[in-house]
């Protein structure tokens, strides 16, 4: 079975795991109703790209 020959370094296990985040989600303003909204979804009130695609 192998085992590694060195203990792995604190710097090196950091540096594997830079991509392992949560990112967080992106905003934007929707000038239809006023209200902010995630980009490239459905506003709460319904609209979407100045669009009424929900009652």
């Amino acid at each position: 079975m192998a085992v590694p020959a060195r203990k792995t370094s604190k710097m090196k296990k950091k540096l594997r795991r830079t991509h392992q985040k949560v990112s967080r989600p992106e905003i934007a303003f929707d000038e239809s109703t006023g209200d902010y909204r995630r980009s490239h979804h459905v506003s709460f009130k319904g609209y979407y790209k100045g669009k009424k695609v929900i009652d």
